[in-house]
């Protein structure tokens, strides 16, 4: 699924084509997606104009005219794909299945952005702008790991006292928004810390060791265009390249990359999910 990065990967690549601009025609073409999507969807996004593209956690958000929000969730597979005049004429996506082409949207002067899902785990949703915050989507949602809500403080507070392990901790999106698997691996191996140890036990440094180290691997995520390790693709089609960047994600067997570790990543199963680590500088 994807995370924060590649989200606002896909967040920067569509903002020139739509931000500004009115959405001429809106053709829906199923009642649901992951869930059945707003009464008259089609209808109420015809003719309004996108006033601005951001992201919150793992959600791209539309503001429209008319103070309404168009939400979008990628899933596992979902993608945004840019076609027309403003990317030349035609961009091809390798794998792509016309028939998974669910939401097409016909934009003012010529683009066409098209929601492609073939396993339809993605989601949309109409909101009143100023009601987002309730919406059960993102309503109890953590600070954004790259804004000022996120700091060595906040997040000593949160772990306070906890006996869950880090890893779930950070994996948690009340209490910070956005990550997922990938990127809280990578960003614990970079502090040093290992998934197992206790969310509690942390002391302040090596919290203020993580919450530079979560920042610096986002942004260097995002600096990639994210990473492509199945379905994921930019908004022309290109592959994200941080996956050549993993430290430990999916290297299970493979050297330790820290400078004079010596050790080798291991490979664990937590809540269900693959951990990636280096017992030997993780702690």
């Amino acid at each position: 699924m994807p995370e924060l990065p590649e989200v606002e990967t896909v967040r920067r690549g569509l903002a020139p084509v739509m931000e500004g601009r009115l959405l001429v025609r809106v053709i829906q073409r199923r009642p649901d997606l992951r869930w059945p999507l707003p009464e008259r969807f089609a209808e109420r996004l015809t003719g309004r104009r996108v006033l601005r593209l951001r992201r919150r956690s793992k959600y791209l958000l539309a503001d429209l005219d008319g103070d309404e929000t168009l939400i979008v969730h990628l899933g596992m597979s979902g993608r945004m794909l840019v076609e027309g005049a403003l990317m030349g004429d035609f961009t091809h996506v390798a794998g792509r299945l016309p028939a998974h082409d669910h939401i097409v949207f016909e934009i003012e002067g010529g683009a066409r952005v098209t929601f492609n899902d073939a396993r339809r785990f993605g989601a949309m949703d109409l909101c009143a702008t100023g009601a987002l915050g309730a919406h059960r989507l993102l309503a109890g949602l953590g600070p954004e790991p790259l804004g000022n809500g996120f700091s060595p403080g906040y997040l000593a507070g949160r772990l306070a006292g906890r006996r869950t392990a880090i890893k779930a901790a950070l994996l948690d999106q009340r209490t910070v928004a956005g990550l997922g698997n990938i990127y809280v691996s990578e960003a614990l191996h970079r502090a040093g810390i290992a998934p197992q140890r206790l969310s509690g036990s942390l002391s302040a440094k090596r919290i203020a060791k993580l919450c530079g180290a979560i920042r610096e691997t986002l942004a260097d995520a995002i600096a990639a265009g994210g990473s492509t390790l199945r379905d994921f693709h930019h908004a022309d089609g290109a592959l994200g390249y941080f996956q050549h960047s993993f430290r430990v994600y999916g290297r299970a067997g493979q050297p330790c990359v820290a400078p004079g570790c010596g050790g080798t990543v291991a490979r664990a199963v937590q809540s269900a999910r693959s951990s990636f680590w280096c017992p030997a500088c993780q702690r």
